[in-house]
């Protein structure tokens, strides 16, 4: 596959994994964003139906305080008007929301549940209003019937008795009737109250019938004091009999003045007995309404189970994303493996083709020639090639230079065979003379040149032991200061631990405290034991004391723990750090024992310098000495200039041009160069 192919796909697979990526987190926000919905409707749901089922309990609530209120309970009312707040509160939340909680108004899809539980409760609301607004009047009422209910059985008591009195003192049974006919009255007055308080149909004709009774008992009762004859009532003249009637007279004052008062407020008390009866009934309904409308939140909430699919189906779409992407990765990796695996064989088959091709190279082979290819082993046999062309051309030129130079030695060698006969033997003698002379010079040279490099290398010496020197001081400078901040630092790892047993001590403070709460905690469960029932919330109170207080032991142990082992690393590490500082300054003295050696190299060094100084000029001397010799066996050799010299320089000549040739020819003789260069 070409490097453009290659490169398109490599494109291709990572658009294809940013696509998957964005996928992956698009998908990923929407799961987020369902779910948070999710979790908000059905908080609102929970609401919705924890209103409504407030509602139908609420609306029982109603009907049962209602008909209490109505029998005169006085507790009720206070009970009503509780319930009928609260379930107007609940109510309102429903239609218009609750602004503290965040509830919205309930959805339309219930609008006909809450237009049939307005509708009730509306009328409900009315009838609850109504006895709520006639508390004074139903309280008043039967406070006046109980008092009447105790008032008249003492009507009839003492009416009996005036009857007792009558038939012993042989009145007249026209007194005695009406004396037996006024306790009938007084019970027929208790049955007319009664009868008033039920709030039936018959109320009213009760009512009246109470006015009339009792207006009948009082006129008779004041005919029996006083006398009637309208009525034709005679008075009564027994003293006890009279004293019993004034005691009744005076029982009846409360039964004829609350006849008006009953008489008034009997209609307000059907009323209320209506509206007791309608909340009954209406409360029966408006459960039945809240109940559906309690229903319908629940279908409501159970039909967003598809939003939780929803939420499954992203979930399950993001992990096919990442899948996905797993798996476009896998391919990716895959292939550039494949990509390096092949490149690497190829660089492998590349290397071992050139290896092939300069192998004769080794044996001295310049005719070969390396590859150059588009591997990267290209640039190698370019380079290569190079440097055997370079080669060619210098063992080339050696041939050429000893085929003249071995022209030349012929031709030397010929003149010197001439010059050699007849200077022979005075060369020989010169020859030894000028040999001993040029090998002292050449000796004495040689010490002087020795003596110089000498001279040097003790001048470096001095100069490195300076060096050296200086280098022992910085280190130690550079320990002292080391040493100066380890021993800050163990000075401030010392004050830790002097903090960490502060701390220590603060610590076993409250571990004391936390004992004495716990003592103290079971001393108060204790008394508050010994109190029984009244002491039996102070109970608790000691023992969450108590436990507290062991809980505060235990944190308090577990800071002790830690403080001792904060004090223990501390010791470890002021320790480490005195160990430390007794290294470095054992450091030091010994960087300054060095440095008292590098003194006392240096001073050797330069006496050496001077010795080896004064050696220089003495061969300086021997030299010169050796030139004066040169010179004199110059003049001697003057008788025979033009022989030795000419024979001597032609020998030299001669002897160096063949020994050159013979070692440029044999350096040369391992390699193979063209048929062109060699015929060249």
């Amino acid at each position: 596959m070409s490097s453009t192919g290659k490169s398109l796909e490599a494109a291709r697979s990572r658009s294809q994994i940013i696509a998957l990526f964005v996928c992956l987190i698009v998908f990923i926000m929407l799961l987020f964003v369902n779910f948070a919905y999710l979790s908000t409707q059905s908080n609102y749901d929970k609401q919705y139906i924890g209103h409504a089922g407030e509602l139908r309990v609420l609306s029982q609530r109603i009907a049962k305080n209602a008909t209490e209120a109505a029998a005169g309970k006085a507790a009720a009312f206070k009970l009503l008007a509780d319930a009928r707040n609260d379930f107007d509160a609940r109510w309102e939340y429903l239609k218009k929301g609750d602004k503290h909680t965040g509830l919205p108004a309930a959805p339309s899809a219930v609008a006909d549940e809450l237009k049939a539980v307005q509708n009730d409760w509306e009328n409900l609301r009315k009838s609850t209003d109504v006895i709520l607004a006639r508390e004074q009047t139903v309280l008043s009422l039967h406070q006046v019937a109980a008092t009447l209910a105790e008032t008249i059985p003492q009507l009839q008591s003492e009416s009996e008795k005036v009857v007792g009195i009558l038939l012993q003192t042989r009145a007249s049974a026209a007194q005695v009737a009406l004396a037996q006919r006024q306790s009938l009255l007084a019970e027929r007055i208790l049955g007319a109250v009664n009868t008033v308080l039920s709030g039936d149909e018959t109320a009213v004709q009760a009512a009246d019938a109470f006015g009339r009774d009792a207006g009948q008992f009082g006129r008779v009762l004041n005919g029996m004091l006083e006398g009637n004859a309208a009525l034709k009532i005679t008075q009564v003249e027994d003293r006890d009999a009279r004293a019993r009637l004034a005691e009744i007279a005076e029982l009846f004052q409360f039964v004829s003045g609350s006849v008006d008062e009953i008489l008034e407020t009997s209609p307000e008390l059907l009323d209320v007995r209506e509206a007791a009866g309608s909340i009954f009934t209406l409360s029966q309904t408006l459960l039945d309404e809240a109940s559906v409308l309690a229903n319908s939140f629940e279908h409501m909430a159970g039909g967003r189970a598809a939003n939780t699919y929803v939420g499954y189906v992203l979930g399950l779409l993001a992990l096919a994303s990442i899948i996905l992407i797993g798996l476009v990765m896998v391919r990716e990796t895959n292939r550039q493996l494949r990509e390096t695996a092949k490149k690497n064989e190829r660089n492998q088959n590349a290397i071992m083709r050139l290896l092939d091709e300069i192998e004769d190279l080794a044996d001295g082979n310049l005719t070969v020639a390396a590859s150059v290819t588009e591997d990267f082993t290209g640039a190698i046999a370019d380079s290569i090639n190079y440097s055997i062309d370079q080669l060619r051309e210098l063992v080339a030129t050696i041939n050429l230079t000893a085929e003249q130079v071995f022209g030349a030695v012929k031709d030397t060698q010929t003149t010197a065979t001439q010059l050699a006969a007849a200077s022979e033997h005075q060369a020989l003698q010169i020859a030894v003379a000028s040999n001993a002379v040029n090998d002292m010079t050449r000796s004495v040279q040689q010490v002087s040149a020795n003596a110089s490099e000498s001279v040097a290398v003790a001048e470096r010496s001095v100069a490195i032991a300076n060096k050296g020197n200086e280098v022992v001081h910085n280190t130690i400078n550079g320990m002292d200061n080391i040493r100066e901040q380890i021993q800050d630092t163990s000075k401030r790892i010392k004050r830790l631990g002097e903090s960490s047993q502060e701390i220590g001590d603060i610590v076993s403070l409250i571990d004391d405290i936390a004992d004495q709460t716990n003592i103290l905690a079971l001393n108060a469960a204790i008394q508050a034991s010994m109190a029984g029932d009244a002491g039996r919330g102070f109970a608790v109170v000691a023992d969450e004391v108590q436990r507290l207080a062991e809980r505060s032991s235990s944190a308090t142990k577990q800071i002790e723990t830690l403080v001792r082992a904060i004090q223990n690393d501390t010791n470890e590490a002021v320790i480490s750090m005195e160990q430390t500082t007794t290294e470095v300054v054992r450091g030091a003295r010994l960087a300054h024992d060095a440095g008292v050696a590098l003194e006392e190299i240096e001073g050797v060094s330069k006496v050496l310098a001077a010795l080896v100084e004064s050696i220089t000029n003495a061969a300086r001397q021997q030299a010169a000495l050796g030139q004066q010799i040169s010179a004199t066996m110059t003049v001697i050799q003057q008788t025979t200039t033009q022989t030795t010299s000419g024979t001597a320089a032609t020998a030299q000549s001669m002897g160096n041009l063949a020994k050159m040739a013979s070692e440029m020819r044999r350096s040369v003789s391992g390699f193979t160069l063209p048929a062109s260069r060699d015929q060249h």
